[in-house]
Formats: structure tokens, C-alpha cells, sequence
């Protein structure tokens, strides 16, 4: 395993990290298989864990499955999405984040997170309040390093401007989707990231299951059940997995392996999310860790998505509020 610095923490992660959401009982896995899992990865090498205060139950399970071998994972959650129906229990202010920390900790049984994460940008409040309750857990010792995720490129520069000129901690990684589905990362977030020192922890790059080669136009997965997916009913995203497959075959990969490598082949790029939910998609994923693609592959996979595309969005992409708040972007007629 070739391990890569998180940023310039000096922590130092697997390039493939175990993503939790999976973990949750809701998703149909009992903990004791859960955890089966996650010893798999830990016994392979990998070191790095990605769960979230809002994925049900999945950091109990986490938390669990990592007793007595804590100290050999470099863990990583989130918070700010709505927990239950209280207003007051999301988002990225001070009152929320003391709250919700404490509740992570107990959770996952532990007395420290190496990497506590926004999980999604909150307009409502300003950079400093967060940034200040977060340089305060660290100083603490309750969490080690800090980001966020979803984040636009102009955010992340603000942020990393507003931690500068208040002396606060800054942000030191990022959590952006991205696959050979999703490339518009590649126009500003990656540069960005990049020229803040800051680690990238990709999510969905598998395309949220469409780089498993699983759907397919035609198949018996085709849009039947595709539909009740926004993403996986796209008949773009669907045309590019149909071009895809072949150019796998023909380099002797299976397509997941050729998604993933994909992923890591960018300077920019810390680690990846693997999202496995049986052992069997583990032991798939962590056979091709140690896949390179050639300049002459990545130029075709080019041809085929052209780098900073995006084909169709992702469910769980972050849209900003003037985009689904028609008052955010017209101005009201006059009186």
C-alpha cells in the first residue's frame, strides 16, 4: 500500500478509504457483517474511514467494528445535515457543531475524530462562526484536522481567506463527488484545493453504481429499475457506460477497476470512497489497488468524457439555494 499525506496534515491515508453509509442497518447489513468488512479493509491495508452523523445508524456500527484497533484508522465524519425535525439540529453554527460533536463522539466510541467534516455548505452562516467552533475542538483535542465537503471553488477560497485573516483553523481537506461520470471538479475545485495544500477525499466514484457496468441500456438492470434513480435513468450517462465497457475490455480491466484507478490517477486526488456493502464487492475493489492506467488509456477515457464534464448530476449533489429559490434570482416587480 502506498500511503499519501492528507494535505499537508501529515496524516497519512490509505488512496483508498472505506465510506460508511453502506454500514447503516437500513441498507439491509447486520453490524456483525458490517464489521466483517471493515476488518477486511483494515487487515488489506487500508486506513482511512469516512461515516457521517446522518447515514442512520452507521457510525454506531463504526464505532463497534473498530474496537480495539481505533488507533489504526484515521477516521473521519460529518455534520450538518438535518438531524430528525428539530430546525435547529443541521447546518454550521457554533450552537449546532458543539452539540453535534459530542453526539458523534459517544457514537463512535472514541475521544477524538482525526477529520471532522462540513457535510454540506450552509449559507445561513458565516464562515468565521463555523471556522471558530471547529479551531476551538481542535485546540481541545476532540478532532484533529477539520474540512468540508461540496464546497463551490469560490467558498472554499473564502473560507481559507477568512481563516487566514482571524487566525482560525483552516479547512485542510475536501469531500467533491467525482468519477469519469462527474468531472467538472477538474475546471476549479481540484486547482483550488490544490493550491490551498488542501487533501481531496472523493465520493461516487463509481458513478453512485453506473462504473460497475451493472446497468446497462438493454440489460435486464436497464431503466425498469434505473428509474426510480434519477441518475442511474439518465440515457446520457448510460450512452458513456456503453463506450466505457468495451474500452475496459480491451485493457484487461474489469470496468470498476478502471473507474477507480481513474479517480486516484489525479495529482489532486488524496483518496477515493469505496462504498462496499458485501464482502464481495470489497474483495472486487481491493483487487485492483494496485492498477495504473497508461497516458494512452486516460486519453481515451478523455475522448469519451472530455476532462471538467460533468454527464447529467448526481442525487446528492450539493445545489446552491439560488438555483431551486426562484425569489434568490429575480428581482420583485415594482410596487
Amino acid at each position: 500500500m502506498q500511503y499519501r499525506t492528507l494535505g499537508r496534515t501529515g496524516i497519512r491515508v490509505s488512496p483508498y478509504a472505506l465510506g460508511a453509509l453502506m454500514f447503516a442497518t437500513s441498507m439491509g447489513n447486520a453490524p456483525e457483517e458490517s464489521a466483517r468488512i471493515v476488518h477486511k479493509a483494515l487487515d488489506a491495508g487500508i486506513n482511512f474511514i469516512d461515516t457521517a452523523d446522518a447515514y442512520a445508524d452507521s457510525e454506531e456500527v463504526v464505532g463497534k467494528a473498530l474496537k480495539g484497533r481505533r488507533d489504526d484508522v484515521v477516521l473521519a465524519t460529518k455534520f450538518g445535515r438535518p438531524i430528525g425535525e428539530k430546525p435547529h439540529a443541521q447546518g454550521a453554527s457554533r450552537r449546532w457543531i458543539v452539540t453535534a460533536v459530542e453526539n458523534s463522539l459517544r457514537r463512535l466510541g472514541t475521544d477524538h475524530i482525526d477529520l471532522y467534516q462540513l457535510h454540506r455548505p450552509d449559507p445561513a452562516t458565516d464562515f468565521e462562526e463555523t471556522l471558530s467552533a471547529l479551531t476551538d475542538l481542535i485546540r481541545s483535542g476532540k478532532v484533529r484536522a477539520i474540512g468540508a465537503s461540496g464546497t463551490p471553488a469560490s467558498d472554499i477560497v473564502e473560507a481559507q481567506w477568512v481563516a487566514e485573516r482571524r487566525g482560525l483553523a483552516r479547512f485542510h481537506t475536501e469531500q467533491p463527488a467525482y468519477s469519469i461520470l462527474n468531472r467538472g471538479i477538474e475546471r476549479e475545485v481540484l486547482p483550488v484545493a490544490q493550491r490551498y495544500g488542501m487533501g481531496v477525499l472523493v465520493w461516487g466514484p463509481l458513478g453512485q453504481g453506473l462504473l460497475t457496468g451493472r446497468v446497462r441500456k438493454g440489460g435486464p438492470n436497464d431503466l425498469r429499475r434505473a428509474g426510480r434513480v434519477r441518475h442511474l435513468g439518465d440515457e446520457r450517462r448510460l450512452d458513456v457506460v456503453e463506450q466505457l465497457v468495451p474500452l475496459a475490455a480491451e485493457a484487461g480491466l474489469p470496468l470498476t477497476h478502471l473507474a477507480m484507478a481513474f479517480t486516484t490517477a489525479h495529482p489532486g486526488v488524496t483518496s477515493a470512497l469505496l462504498g462496499a456493502r458485501t464482502m464481495e464487492q470489497l474483495d472486487d475493489l481491493l483487487a485492483g489497488l494496485a492498477v495504473r492506467l497508461d497516458d494512452d488509456l486516460l486519453d481515451r477515457i478523455d475522448e469519451i468524457v472530455p476532462p471538467g464534464t460533468d454527464i447529467g448530476v448526481l442525487d446528492q449533489e450539493y445545489r446552491p439555494p439560488a438555483l431551486d429559490d426562484p425569489a434568490l434570482r429575480r428581482r420583485p416587480l415594482a410596487a
